[in-house]
């Protein structure tokens, strides 16, 4: 007696979830608890481009070049991004730079893009996830928040570290990284046409994790 064929197994599950958004809008954290909800993998884009811009800036100074941040992006390991101070103003700042520069981008497209194909599901926070790292994501969601509630966050969150800054320094920071993301040739900061908005100005964290969960769920394939 002929035994049957085994079934083939199952093809990987590939869903790809992309946040974009300003800073300080609560991506971040919606990202990851995203990621945990679902089972899927994270990736916090934002910090590929701290960590090249730090490693740019420990090597040449405050003044480093477009071929200092191309070095810093091509060369970027592991373990840069698990150097101290990714979190700060300065890492920030640091970033919006180095993401202007078309060779840093073209350096950490790939790495990116297989990230969000992996098989298992993934979420990717950052400024042009939906647009150009993977425009074709299952799920998009703009996550943005008033000026004025982004920089009270962010102030919140880097006084509590140590690091001495105003309310208004905070807010200025914000209101330049923001224009130069926007303005930016390569890749600016802007919703896909087919993202969906998340507001979080008046949700606490959970509310809007909670609004997330039930966006990226919408986006689900069904069984």
């Amino acid at each position: 007696m002929t035994e049957p064929a085994a079934a083939p197994a199952a093809a990987p599950v590939r869903f790809t979830v992309a946040l974009d958004g300003p800073a300080a809008a609560g991506k971040g954290t919606i990202a990851r608890a995203l990621a945990e909800r679902f089972g899927f993998v994270h990736l916090d884009t934002g910090l590929l481009y701290r960590a090249t811009g730090m490693k740019a800036r420990l090597a040449a100074g405050e003044g480093f070049d477009e071929s200092d941040a191309a070095y810093a992006a091509r060369s970027l390991t592991a373990l840069d991004l698990k150097a101290e101070g990714l979190r700060s103003g300065a890492a920030g700042e640091a970033a919006s730079k180095v993401a202007a520069i078309p060779a840093v981008r073209a350096a950490l497209l790939d790495f990116q893009r297989d990230f969000a194909r992996r098989p298992g599901g993934a979420v990717l926070d950052g400024r042009d996830i939906g647009t150009v790292i993977c425009p074709a994501a299952e799920a998009k969601l703009y996550v943005t928040a008033d000026d004025a509630t982004r920089a009270a966050r962010r102030h919140a969150e880097l006084t509590g570290k140590g690091e001495d800054v105003t309310f208004d320094q905070v807010l200025d920071d914000l209101r330049r990284r923001d224009a130069r993301d926007a303005a930016r040739d390569q890749a600016p900061m802007r919703a896909a046409v087919d993202a969906l908005l998340l507001d979080t100005t008046d949700l606490s964290i959970d509310a809007a994790i909670a609004k997330a969960v039930e966006l990226v769920a919408g986006r689900l394939p069904r069984a």
